[in-house]
Formats: C-alpha cells, structure tokens, sequence
C-alpha cells in the first residue's frame, strides 16, 4: 500500500469515469486518422496512458487492487536491442540515489553495528563521521536490505533504476572491477525498470485534473 493519502471512493470512481473518457476520445482519433503520424490520435494514446496510470494508482492505494492494462511509455529512452538473440550471459546494473536526511540516526545505527561487533578499527570514528557511518552500513546490510529499510538509517529514496543487459559471454574474472559501469551498452539492454519522483501520484492526479477540465 502507498504511503500516500488514500483516496476515496468518489476520486477512485472518478478515474475510472476519466479512463472512459480517454478510450471513446482514443477510439474517435483512430477512427477518423489522417495519415500513419496523426498527432490526434498521439495525443489521444497518451491521454488514454495517464488516465489509465491515475485510475490504477487511485485503485491500488484505495482497494489494494490492480487492473490487467499495461501501457507502452510512448518516452522510452532506449534505443533498438541489437545484442544477442540468445544470450549466454548478462549484467544487472542498478543505481539507487538517496538523501542523508537523518544523519545521527544513521550515525547511531552504524555505531550500533561496530558496537555489536565489536570493532575497534571503526568504532572510535563512526560517531562522528557519516562517510564512515555509511561504510559500516554498506558493508553490514546488502544493498534490497537497505532499500526496503532505508528509513530506519535515515536515508530518503531518490530515483533508481535496474537494468538487464545481456552479453554472448561472462567476462574474465576482474575483467571490469576498475571501471564496472564504462561499459554499459543501451544497445544490449533487454530492459529496464525505472522509479523516479517525476512518476508520482501527485504529477498522475494533475495530468488527470487536466483532463477533467477538458471535459468541463
């Protein structure tokens, strides 16, 4: 369930009513087409794709319910795959900002860590020191721990992303240990799976407010 406010019955039904909306204006476009790259009917697919995204938010934050619907992101920003049909091999290459928004609770949680294990090497400096509160941390917890628990040491979630790229071979042992993302190919990428701010509710419920205007 979202930490967002949970909306309510009326706002859930609302999106679905602005979903119906979207489909007869999408059918209409495509129905009277001008050519191959119609603008209206471009417009009316991204309509139809925000109207869809709010009505499955509103949904699954009210009802804990999701719907089957899954729309292409017209702004993929991937190019074409060109790497291997078959694949012998592949890397998963994730990055997870986060803000330092609570610094002596992650100082203390680190100085917890050293005190439990009784480390003298880090212990006399953890207490103050966040770069190496953070190295304590990262090197007791792996890093979906620290994720899904990334409030309790006063961290705060930025963007994210994961990528599966896919290769003919596994590389040598230590072949990219120096430099391990120079090599990240867009082109091998077989997908992605991106979290960002610009993808919340609140952005969602004013491209939907947009639409109800429209229709005023």
């Amino acid at each position: 369930m979202s930490d967002a406010a949970q909306p309510t019955a009326a706002e859930v039904r609302a999106a679905a009513e602005a979903v119906k909306v979207a489909l007869d204006r999408h059918l209409a476009a495509v129905e009277h087409r001008t050519g191959e790259d119609d603008p209206a009917v471009s417009d009316a697919f991204n309509a139809l794709a925000v109207a869809a995204e709010v009505y499955d938010e509103r949904l699954y934050n009210r009802y804990d319910e999701v719907t089957p619907f899954e729309i292409p992101d017209p702004d993929d920003s991937l190019p074409p795959y060109k790497g291997p049909e078959e694949p012998n091999a592949l890397s998963v290459l994730i990055r997870r900002d986060y803000a330092v928004v609570e610094p002596q609770r992650l100082l203390a949680q680190a100085q917890r860590i050293a005190d439990v294990e009784g480390d003298t090497i880090t212990g006399g400096v953890v207490g103050s020191s966040v770069h190496a509160a953070l190295g304590v941390l990262f090197g007791e917890y792996e890093p979906d721990e620290i994720a899904s628990r990334h409030k309790e040491f006063g961290l705060e979630e930025g963007d994210s992303t994961l990528w599966v790229a896919a290769a003919d071979d596994l590389p040598e042992p230590g072949e990219w240990l120096s430099a391990p993302f120079d090599q990240a190919d867009p082109q091998q990428v077989v997908c992605r799976f991106d979290v960002s701010a610009v993808f919340d509710e609140d952005d969602l419920d004013a491209d939907l407010d947009d639409l109800e205007e429209q229709d005023a």
